[in-house]
């Protein structure tokens, strides 16, 4: 709810039509029209010769010369033009002739509607109607009741009040800003929507009482304030109080009037942190909030709100929107002389200057922006609206009448701000039209140029409003609305191509068979990963067929470590299009008593091609023979694909610790190395083998470990042999691979490890022989998941 005093917002009366004035016949007697008041000189005024005022029966104050205030002060109904002549010479200190009295009240006075006209009636008058100016006024209070309700609250502008309001207001909001916060007075409100209602009934009603604040302070002035009531101003309702009065009083009374509503704010945010106090409801502390916030918005000096009114009274020009186009063209170096813009002081002319030099731009610039949001703006509200409509309908159905309310109004306020702008665009058409029409009437060449310009700025407005693909498409929550993005979207073609950090931008994107695809109303949440500049090439093989260097590392992460003196480590990284590679590492390893087991065993997968696959197969089996008071293995896996298109990884880690209490006797020493000499013959065959086998076969070779280990007395003497298996395996099939850590007990000292790389040019069907055989989309980065990391027991130590 907004709120707008009324005073300087009605100085701006239509100017003396010559023209008008011809057709007006003069009474033999002047008579001023009713309800004519004469308000007087402005006081510190910023114009060389100070206006005087008058305010017309509806309410419309106009700015007159000294000269015509003085003129249409003589005029009582009894003086004849000889005699008003007289009066005004007198005043004015230079001869006013009747002929002077007669032209001035047929070209000035009786256009304007200050006097009755010849036959006695009352004049036909028209009020300004400026396109930011307050519309669909209803007055709720006439000037009579506006004096009795203001008068209680007159004591509140006594200066030790005032002072220790606004002291205990700035209190206030550190306190509730910077200690308190809003986090729980938040939770409450949306919690209970009858807390949602009690907060907006406050903040309305808060406004009402701000326009008691203006009435209040022009009383203490002693101006009289006028009616009070309610309209709509910009697209928003609104308050008004006329106080047009207050230009009786002087540059501090104008300017106190101004900051009365603001004051008012102040001592409803005081009266609602001592009701918090005492109830402790931290809802009511939104109010506080509210009463900031509006009083912010109202020190904007932008449109007619209070600190446009601060600044015209502190400059003493009261009229600033009529000093537009006077200030502009007065900037034009041939039309510095002008008479019209050297009618202000020098410092108010440039105080002025700068006000229009801002106020213009900004206000074009929130033009112009709102015509081109204007789709997007109403595809958001409809889709808000029938959001808000299904939860109005829900209320109603469980009841909730007070759920219901906050539906109502919040879609109350999606329409009116809709409806608000439909209605400042038409009345903008509509005066630039009248203006142009009457403007170029009798020159056809400048009229067909003005409906040349209105034909194409309807052209224009056609071409950027018509339906299509994303014209009416509702704002999601994760667009920036950036001045970008609104260029975007009423220029497509200037959009970036492709996907660069910080920007919008488009890209193609691939999705498996059946796969569900993410809607603008139900996006996805999705990783592009930016490739790191500089990075060179993936490696070919050598033309002669000897073995390829070293792939690039292009992955937007850091590659892994290379593994410790005791650990297992296999990594697949394929970057060529087209190729297989597989690294496989095996190891047997034997720790001896009282040494500490923190081996590791990883294995890694990464690719970043074309119909390409990259494997990497660690196993490693950890012999403890005797005591181990540290037993902290680790078995991890990760497989990860970027910048894939059909390509696969897949990663397995299988890792077997054993507690003996002895060692092994001869005949089982030479059947674990008969069979650990098959397992790493396996592992330098095993690109020919299906991935779906591998896990399955190195669980049976696991299996006959445990077997010779458990069947010997020698190193089962007690309680037996204590086993720690762990397995983790990580496919990545197409944008979904991830990352699994299982630690496991045991411990490794370095053996010899069997290992292999191999690259093949060969397609990638020959290896998806497992589950993991899905491809990914080619501009998406895998998304990876979160490291599980699950405790085992560690194994029994042996006596």
């Amino acid at each position: 709810m907004s709120t707008v005093h009324g005073g300087p917002s009605q100085l701006d009366g239509p100017p003396a039509s010559p023209a008008s004035a011809a057709a007006v016949s003069m009474p033999d007697v002047p008579v001023r029209a009713d309800g004519i008041e004469l308000i007087g000189e402005t006081k510190g005024s910023g114009y060389r010769e100070p206006p005087s005022l008058v305010r017309r029966a509806d309410g419309q104050a106009i700015q007159l010369t000294r000269l015509l205030y003085l003129v249409l002060e003589a005029i009582d109904g009894h003086r004849s033009t000889e005699q008003i002549a007289a009066h005004a010479s007198a005043r004015f200190c230079k001869l006013v002739s009747p002929d002077n009295v007669r032209t001035l009240i047929r070209s000035q006075l009786l256009p304007l509607g200050l006097l009755r006209l010849a036959d006695g009636s009352q004049p036909e008058v028209r009020k300004a109607d400026p396109l930011l100016g307050m519309r669909f006024r209803y007055t709720v209070t006439d000037p009579d009741r506006t004096r009795k309700l203001a008068a209680p609250f007159v004591v509140l502008f006594n200066p030790l009040i005032v002072v220790a309001v606004c002291a205990a207001f700035v209190a206030v909001c550190w306190w509730v800003l910077m200690v308190k916060g809003l986090g729980s007075a938040t939770h409450d409100a949306f919690a209970n929507p009858a807390l949602v209602l009690l907060v907006l009934a406050v903040t309305v009603l808060s406004a009402g009482f701000h326009e008691f604040g203006h009435a209040a302070a022009a009383r203490r002035g002693g101006a009289t304030p006028g009616a009070m009531g309610a309209g709509l101003y910009l697209i928003w309702p609104a308050f008004f109080t006329d106080v047009t009065d207050s230009y009786r009083l002087g540059r501090g009374g104008r300017i106190r009037t101004d900051l009365g509503g603001l004051y008012f704010n102040a001592i409803v945010a005081v009266a609602i942190m001592g009701l918090w106090w005492a109830t402790g409801f931290d809802a009511l502390l939104l109010v506080v909030v509210t009463q900031i916030l509006q009083m912010v918005r109202q020190l904007l000096p932008l449109v007619r709100f209070d600190g446009y009114h601060i600044l015209a009274d502190a400059t003493g020009v009261p009229d600033l929107f009529q000093r537009i186009k006077p200030t502009l063209l007065g900037l034009l170096p041939w039309r510095r002389t002008d008479p019209e813009a050297q009618v202000l002081k020098p410092w108010a002319r440039a105080v002025v200057t700068a006000w229009v030099l801002v106020t213009v731009p900004l206000l074009v610039f929130s033009l112009v922006m709102m015509v081109l949001s204007l789709p997007r703006l109403l595809g958001t509200a409809w889709a808000s609206a029938l959001k808000q409509q299904s939860q109005l309908s829900e209320s109603l159905a469980a009841g909730d009448i007070a759920g219901a309310a906050v539906r109502a109004l919040a879609i109350a306020a999606v329409a009116l701000p809709i409806l608000g702008i439909f209605y400042m665009l038409l009345r903008l058409v509509r005066q630039l039209s009248s203006g142009l029409w009457q403007r170029t009437r009798g020159k056809a060449a400048q009229r067909a140029a003005a409906m040349a310009a209105i034909a194409a700025a309807t052209a224009g407005l056609a071409w950027a409003w018509w339906p299509g693909a994303d014209t009416y498409r509702p704002v999601q929550p994760y667009e920036r609305g950036t001045l970008a993005d609104v260029t975007t979207a009423v220029f497509p073609t200037a959009s970036y191509s492709e996907l660069l950090e910080g920007q919008a931008g488009k890209t193609a994107a691939l999705w498996p068979a059946g796969a569900a695809k993410p809607t603008r109303d139900n996006p996805q949440l999705s990783m592009v990963l930016v490739p790191r500049t500089g990075t060179a090439a993936a490696s070919a093989p050598d033309a002669d067929g000897g073995a390829a260097a070293a792939p690039s590392w292009v992955f937007p992460f850091d590659k892994p470590a290379a593994p410790e003196e005791d650990g297992n480590q296999a990594l697949a990284v394929n970057t060529i299009d087209g190729s297989v590679v597989y690294d496989v590492a095996f190891a047997l390893v034997w720790a001896e008593d009282g040494e500490p087991v923190d081996t590791t065993n990883e294995a890694y997968a990464f690719a970043s091609c074309t119909d390409c696959a990259a494997v990497a197969v660690g196993f490693q089996v950890v012999l403890i023979v005797g005591q181990a008071d540290v037993i902290v293995p680790e078995n991890l896996s990760a497989a990860a694909n970027y910048n894939c298109f059909r390509c696969l990884t897949h990663a397995l880690a299988n890792q077997l610790v054993l507690t003996l209490d002895g060692p092994l006797s001869e005949d089982n020493m030479a059947r674990l190395n008969a069979l650990w000499a098959e397992i790493a013959e396996y592992g330098r065959d095993l690109q020919n083998v299906p991935l779906s086998e591998i896990q399955g076969r190195l669980n049976t070779f696991r299996e006959q470990i445990m077997q010779i280990v458990q069947g010997d007395p020698s190193a089962t003497r007690d309680t037996g042999t204590a086993a720690t298996p762990s397995t983790t395996a990580t496919p990545s099939p197409g944008t979904t691979p991830g990352s699994s850590f299982a630690p496991s007990p045991g411990a490794t000292v370095p053996a010899a490890v069997p290992s292999g790389t191999t690259t093949a040019p060969a397609p990638v069907a020959p290896v998806t022989g497992g589950a993991a055989t899905e491809s990914s989309p080619p501009q998406e980065a895998p998304a990876s998941t979160e490291p599980t990391v699950g405790p085992t027991p560690s194994a029994p130590a042996t006596p």
